[in-house]
């Protein structure tokens, strides 16, 4: 058995940014045990190394070699240099510093993160930007995200009104793209995906997509899904669990 573990709603909670149940006891025992894993994060706020620093600092204990997410595969997923970027300013930084070029006259892409301040004027820009035949690339195709105990669409549902208004598809970068999870399966050591099981809590923004994949999927009930009665009989995991801590007792590693 090979794991992929999410972050947001799984290692640590949507408000504090603290560890969740089960979260550091699973960590330390698969170090000492040796059990194969990759920390799987739709992560675009922080640069890769300052927020895999802040996991650490919080007593999580992951090897840069355990970790990975969307800014560390961009560059192989978009191309163009000259993109019109929506998200937090940390984030459009980051962009620049990869060597991304702001262009919002005609960019070859836009890229989408998540913010929680969106108008309908920049939905409006972005709409026109792929009529006008720009790229739509999300960073990642979360469905919702958690703020202050509420639920709010992510940019997966962002995606989804863009190619409903403009008959446009889009290209993600992060979960739950395969191209992202091939490069994390390849970050892993390779082999099959069907060796892999993966621990979320966002049901339709990581684990329909691993899924389709052909991996084990597990739905952790901490972050945006919160009942098992809100899951679908469609979109049913194989497993799921109250927190990381039964998740690590129920698959044998605590």
């Amino acid at each position: 058995m090979r794991l992929f573990i999410d972050v947001q709603g799984t290692l640590i909670d949507d408000l504090h940014k603290r560890p969740l149940p089960g979260a550091k006891e699973l960590i330390c025992a698969l170090n000492e045990k040796e059990i194969p894993y990759l920390i799987i994060t739709n992560n675009t706020k922080s640069e890769s190394k300052e927020f895999l620093n802040y996991l650490n600092s919080v007593g999580l204990e992951i090897e840069e070699l355990r970790y990975i997410d969307p800014l560390m595969v961009l560059k192989r997923a978009v191309t163009h240099k000259k993109v019109a970027a929506f998200g937090y300013e940390n984030f459009l930084n980051i962009l620049k510093s990869l060597g991304y070029e702001p262009d919002y006259e005609s960019p070859g892409a836009v890229l989408i993160s998540v913010r929680d301040d969106y108008t309908f004027d920049e939905f409006s820009t972005m709409i026109e930007f792929a009529l006008q035949g720009a790229e739509i690339v999300g960073m990642h195709a979360t469905s919702i995200y958690v703020k202050n105990d509420r639920r709010y669409p992510g940019v997966g549902a962002i995606l989804e009104m863009i190619k409903y208004a403009a008959s446009v598809n889009y290209k993600v970068v992060g979960k739950p793209s395969a191209e992202f999870y091939r490069a994390a399966l390849e970050k892993l050591g390779g082999g099959s995906f069907s060796d892999i099981v993966i621990i979320s809590d966002d049901l339709k923004g990581d684990l329909k997509g691993a899924k389709d994949l052909g991996m084990k999927t597990a739905l952790v009930l901490t972050g945006k899904i919160r009942s098992e009665r809100e899951i679908s009989r469609q979109e049913r995991p194989d497993m799921v669990f109250d927190n990381l801590l039964e998740a690590g007792e129920r698959l044998g590693v605590l």
